[in-house]
């Protein structure tokens, strides 16, 4: 079981960092992304992170200001989302696959997902 926390409504380049904690498995091999759905629309890659840090992903939209980052000893998946911008209002998703992927933008290529945690950004 995946749940985020995290979210909530702040000014536009405001900062928030949201969380993803597993339960009942380990993420540690793991690789783990997170998605973002805003109403009517589809759900979006927003970043991700393999299993050993080496190697984080992010699109253009968000490149420069989101940071992917895990501390597998916790057992956790952070999203530091900085300068963030009134676009960014969605519901954002955690996701875990145990796969190696070579798209890690596809969301059915992952196995679990959290259930969501709403980011409002006010202009």
């Amino acid at each position: 079981q995946l749940v985020e926390s995290g979210g909530g409504l702040v000014q536009a380049g405001g900062s928030l960092r949201l969380s993803c904690a597993a339960s009942g498995r380990t993420l540690s091999s793991y690789v783990m992304g997170w998605f973002r759905q805003a109403p009517g629309k589809e759900r979006e890659f927003v970043a991700a992170i393999t299993w050993s840090s080496s190697i984080t992903y992010y699109p253009d939209s968000v490149k420069g200001r989101f940071t992917i980052s895990r501390d597998n000893a916790k057992n956790t998946v952070y999203l530091q989302m900085n300068s963030l911008k009134p676009e960014d209002t969605a519901v954002y998703y955690c996701a875990a696959t145990p796969q190696t992927l070579t798209n890690y933008d596809i969301s059915r290529l992952y196995a679990y997902w959290g259930q969501g945690t709403q980011v409002t950004v006010s202009s």
